[in-house]
């Protein structure tokens, strides 16, 4: 074998898993597409990681990467094509070779469904945001807007509220909610303004966002509302493709299965981070990645150190 363990996904869970590995005795590579980091990477400011009262996502990243390159060898820029069973364990196929390994742990986690606007990407750090429970303290006293209507959208409008936001408005492109009505209620009672029928078009701005443009599906009319902060909750999308070819467990959203030790429907497969679904957050991510490291010495003939 190459190496005896793959991790697919240089995220928290990633690094997590990578350092855990290495250091039960586990020979193993990490593999990423682009530079590492997940979505961690556009987080403005983390603050509820432990160790850190605010650290640059970005700066979070590096310190992981750091890390975790002690321990393992990181492929950044390598892309999985394939992962197959073989006799021996599991071929991976990337965008530039061929490796054998005894077991996978897959942390591919998922992707923000963007509203897909003009000035969206633009703006991501910069007023835009899809996490209410990272970035919304930023927005402390200031007026913001959540795009979306299931329980999320609602969810996290309460929370602005609740950290202080002076205003809160929910833009929802039809005329109710898909929420459960507790939640609806209790965004209601809080304060939180609700407008329907209406798509945000555009997010303006210069250096940061200050206003969205507003289009009314029932009368066609177009309006701006002043904001400073968008929080984008239309969901995520599992990042599942290798999942989905190897024919893991799926559950009805289409996150990976695994029980508690982060094993998979496939033996020698583990998943660890949002691609489990679940609280999306550093901290969570990082558990499951270790979880799942000191999991995959059951199939590597490797002692459990605990």
């Amino acid at each position: 074998m190459d190496y005896e363990l793959a991790i697919v996904g240089a995220g928290p869970a990633g690094f997590s898993a990578a350092i855990y590995a290495k250091r039960s005795g586990i020979s193993t590579v990490v593999f990423d597409r682009g530079s590492g980091g997940g979505l961690l990477q556009l987080a403005p400011n983390i603050e509820n990681y432990a160790g850190f009262v605010s650290i640059p996502g970005i700066d979070l990243v590096e310190k992981m990467k750091q890390h975790a390159s002690k321990y393992a060898d990181l492929h950044f820029y390598e892309d999985v094509k394939e992962v197959r069973p073989s006799s021996t364990g599991f071929v991976i196929t990337t965008d530039k070779a061929t490796y054998h390994v005894g077991a996978v742990i897959l942390c591919t986690g998922t992707e923000h469904q963007k509203l897909d606007v003009p000035g969206e990407l633009e703006f991501v750090g910069k007023g835009v945001s899809y996490c209410a429970t990272c970035d919304g303290f930023f927005f402390k006293g200031k007026q913001v807007v959540v795009v979306g209507g299931g329980n999320t959208a609602l969810m996290e409008s309460i929370f602005l509220k609740q950290l202080g936001c002076k205003d809160v408005y929910i833009i929802h492109r039809r005329d109710q909610f898909r929420a459960e009505k507790i939640y609806e209620d209790e965004a209601r009672e809080k304060g939180v303004h609700f407008i329907f029928n209406t798509i945000v078009e555009e997010i303006h701005g210069k250096e940061s966002v200050s206003s969205v443009g507003l289009f009314n599906l029932e009368t066609s009319e177009r309006s701006r509302l002043a904001a400073v902060g968008v929080f984008a909750s239309v969901g995520v999308l599992p990042q599942n493709e290798i999942a989905q070819a190897l024919h893991l467990k799926l559950d009805e959203n289409g996150y990976v299965v695994v029980d508690n030790v982060q094993r998979t429907s496939v033996r020698g497969v583990y998943a660890a981070g949002d691609i489990t679904g679940g609280l999306r957050q550093v901290v969570t991510a990082c558990a499951k990645g270790a979880i799942a490291a000191l999991s995959s010495t059951e199939v590597l003939g490797k002692k459990y150190p605990y």
